[in-house]
């Protein structure tokens, strides 16, 4: 609670309430391939010799098993991910689908808690499923020049999507509808509907059933469409 005093000695009280902070799990099942695309060490370090004004690197021959491996996000602890930042884009994306919630307040309200991360620091969801599987696809790049690339691909995989919010301001409904929404919308990873250069269904997914989280209750991130009070700030 905040009091100020005014220029006319009227004394105003500012109630802030505490934020109520939670996490909800809900658990999700892959409508349409997974097809990820990390970007690889060498690909980096020409960007920036480029970018330093340096020489470019001398082209090596195509490794299709080795561009495969590094396409894949894997944890420090050895299981696959997708990065947590890519979940949180595809539900503040999902905010241009519905009406009272803003693209604004969704990025600053809700947050996706990562189950490990990468070598590199990069916070993973884990992702579980069959893959992972070689895919080789055409692509154009730069000035419509063809190009094969080998990237990672799950056709089957599920998660559980971890995501803190505060519930002063968005419900656990409203939480759970945006996930929905960002599945069939957005997407996640390479080919996805949101994709800013392509119109495919790559990385689509679903809230899971109550028999679909029982098959999977085996996973050490077990799926339960549950709500977690965390500790009140002291």
């Amino acid at each position: 609670m905040v009091k100020k005093t005014t220029r006319a000695g009227q004394v105003l009280t500012v109630d802030i309430p505490r934020p109520q902070i939670k996490i909800l799990s809900i658990p999700v099942v892959g409508e349409s391939r997974l097809v990820m695309h990390r970007w690889s060490k060498k690909a980096r370090e020409q960007m920036l010799r480029k970018q330093m004004g340096m020489p470019a690197l001398k082209k090596e021959k195509k490794d299709p098993h080795q561009d495969f491996l590094e396409s894949a996000y894997q944890s420090t602890e050895g299981w696959y991910g997708f990065p947590a930042t890519a979940f949180k884009s595809a539900c503040v994306d999902a905010c241009r689908y519905v009406e009272g919630i803003t693209m604004v307040m969704a990025r600053g309200t809700l947050f996706v808690v990562p189950d490990g991360e990468d070598p590199e620091g990069i916070s993973l969801v884990r992702i579980e499923g069959d893959g992972p599987h070689l895919r080789e696809d055409m692509c154009r790049i730069d000035m419509g020049t063809a190009d094969v690339r080998h990237r990672a691909e799950w056709r089957s995989w599920r998660t559980v999507i971890n995501i803190k919010y505060n519930a002063n301001i968005l419900t656990a409904a409203q939480v759970f509808n945006l996930a929905s929404i960002a599945g069939l919308h957005c997407g996640i990873g390479e080919g996805r509907p949101s994709a800013p250069k392509t119109s495919m269904d790559w990385g689509m997914f679903r809230l899971a059933s109550e028999a679909e989280c029982e098959i999977y209750s085996d996973l050490e991130t077990e799926p339960s469409a549950t709500t977690t009070d965390l500790p009140a700030a002291a």
